[in-house]
């Protein structure tokens, strides 16, 4: 089952120093006030999935922005706790975020994904999401003290 987390719970925060470490080895897990953060903004929804005993075993954030050129969504931080891979959360995660931001209005749903993650590679291209011919830069920048960015 997929649902918006609509408020940042204890469960919630736990969940996420669990799955984050999962993602990224140079990224902290986001705290209490990150994650309130993120659930109250207008741009963003984060998605959690739950497996049949109720925990959260994957989670998705999806960003909605208008541009010039449309309104656009954009999915990040997928991640799946490697004990439920291969049971269909990372597809109901993007199947419900492609929804929503069809929903929405977008003209385009956009996500990378490193090559190194073959299973969700093949995922994203079985759900109709095609490897682009672009060039993506990234401007990598220090994080202050506290951690946060």
């Amino acid at each position: 089952m997929v649902a918006d987390a609509t408020e940042v719970t204890p469960e919630l925060v736990e969940s996420f120093a669990r799955l984050v470490p999962q993602l990224s080895s140079s990224s902290p897990p986001p705290g209490h006030t990150e994650l309130v953060e993120i659930v109250a903004s207008p741009s963003s929804i984060l998605l959690v999935a739950r497996d049949g005993s109720g925990n959260i075993v994957g989670s998705l954030t999806l960003a909605l922005f208008r541009v010039p050129t449309g309104l656009r969504a954009w999915i990040e931080d997928v991640v799946v706790d490697e004990s439920a891979r291969g049971a269909g959360a990372g597809e109901a995660l993007v199947r419900a975020a492609t929804d929503r931001a069809l929903a929405a209005g977008a003209r385009s749903i956009d996500l990378t994904s490193r090559p190194s993650r073959e299973a969700a590679n093949r995922l994203y291209a079985r759900l109709g999401f095609e490897l682009r011919t672009t060039n993506v830069y990234r401007l990598a920048v220090e994080p202050p003290a506290d951690g946060r960015r």
